[in-house]
């Protein structure tokens, strides 16, 4: 039996936990004060999310206030910590930033809460129709765009007065420069993630192809995935290959365009804002185009990107949350996202605003490749035929056209026939 002291002594630690734990996660006072409201989103380094959190607490008159809680950098991480947390029913989950290929697994798997009525409404006016497409399961909406992500081609008019306007034409101008012993990579995501299956979904459907059926529920694939293994696999043995092909994502191609050794790059426009502050030399020369085609004549179908904001299944502050949501994508805080990171918006009247044409010249590029562009196969099983794509086309030297998506095809059934969710 413990002695007295040793009583009082415990007696400060059951009280010290306690009161850890009232002040935990998504908690609030505790005593009738502004409840505070955890988001987890990708980590921002432009510091544009955080003035949004800020911003929208101070407006809420006291009522609540947001915590930006940043997640890891890769998609992959960030879905991992995200699952990990609701499948545990974590209370303190409020908000979160979702890729736009989670929804079908996260709204199946009971873990959002679902935008309908009024809502639904405000959530839905003026966005676009792709974004909208990607927060939307079954007819339902499950999550609110809060930025969209496109694609465009990113060139030196030093090294190419005019952008090409096929993959084709790409290769043979990064061959002229390498015979002439200029910078001449073109620099596009190959290491095996998330980006290696956007770059080969953009190649399929802008072939004319999809990866699933229209149902989802088989891989598609035929002759366009086998033209767009036939691009991959010819970058990846040309002079235009860059050296670290095999593990290159966004950040790493916005490096190397940055560093002066390559002449295209294959990006999003956060790599503009970049490009102006870190090297003002080659800025005047950084210049962009639509995403070259596949299929001459036919225009390139680029995958949609973006963060979805949802609201918690287990939050005990879902109002609080959704009306916080509607303020973290509303117009004056997509338009400092755009601006400050480079982040096209979700909303269609940004696009023609001159507070943001003015310093995004690219705004009408943009927004037309949104307007055709292809979005990711929706269904739950995402994750797994995602994994099952970037492994076939890694390393993509060693892709063989016809072999690799014969292989692809039976990966992708397997995938599809997986029971419950990759951790």
């Amino acid at each position: 039996m413990p002695r007295p002291n040793h009583r009082v002594a415990l007696a400060l630690v059951l009280l010290l936990a306690w009161t850890l734990a009232a002040c935990g996660s998504g908690g609030g006072s505790g005593g009738g004060g502004p409840v505070v409201l955890d988001w987890y989103n990708f980590p921002d380094d432009s510091g544009a999310l955080q003035q949004a959190a800020d911003t929208c607490g101070r407006d809420s008159g006291g009522r609540w206030s947001i915590r930006y809680n940043k997640l890891p950098r890769t998609s992959d991480g960030q879905r991992q910590q995200l699952v990990r947390r609701l499948a545990a029913h974590d209370t303190g989950v409020d908000i979160m930033g979702l890729d736009v290929t989670w929804t079908p697994e996260f709204a199946e798997a009971g873990w959002v809460r679902e935008w309908t009525g009024p809502l639904r409404e405000r959530a839905s006016k003026d966005t676009l129709a792709a974004a909208l497409r990607t927060a939307t399961w079954k007819d339902r909406l499950y999550a609110v765009p809060y930025n969209s992500n496109t694609q465009l081609l990113w060139y030196r008019d030093d090294l190419v007065p005019d952008a090409p306007a096929t993959w084709d034409e790409m290769l043979q101008a990064a061959r002229r420069l390498a015979e002439q012993d200029k910078p001449h990579f073109i620099e596009v995501q190959g290491a095996q993630y998330e980006g290696l299956t956007v770059w080969f979904n953009t190649l399929v459907t802008s072939a004319g192809g999809s990866i699933l059926t229209p149902d989802a529920t088989a891989p598609s694939l035929g002759e366009p995935a086998v033209t767009a293994a036939r691009v991959i696999r010819e970058l990846a043995t040309s002079p235009a290959a860059d050296p670290s092909l095999s593990n290159q994502t966004e950040d790493q191609n916005r490096l190397a365009m940055e560093s002066g050794t390559a002449a295209f790059e294959l990006n999003y426009p956060f790599v503009y804002p970049s490009m102006k502050e870190n090297k003002p030399e080659l800025f005047p020369h950084f210049r962009w185009a639509p995403y070259p085609s596949v299929v001459p004549g036919r225009p390139a179908t680029v995958t949609i990107g973006g963060i979805d904001l949802a609201v918690g299944a287990y939050s005990r502050h879902p109002d609080a949350a959704q009306e916080a949501v509607l303020c973290l994508r509303n117009r004056d805080n997509q338009l400092a996202n755009a601006l400050k990171g480079g982040l096209p918006p979700s909303l269609r009247s940004l696009y023609t605003a001159a507070e943001l044409t003015t310093n995004y010249p690219f705004a009408a590029d943009v927004l037309r490749a949104l307007d055709s562009a292809s979005v990711r196969p929706q269904t739950p099983a995402y994750q797994n035929v995602s994994i099952a794509v970037a492994h076939a086309l890694s390393p993509p030297s060693a892709v063989d056209p016809e072999r690799t998506v014969a292989d692809l095809s039976g990966q992708i059934r397997d995938a599809l026939g997986s029971k419950g969710l990759i951790p």
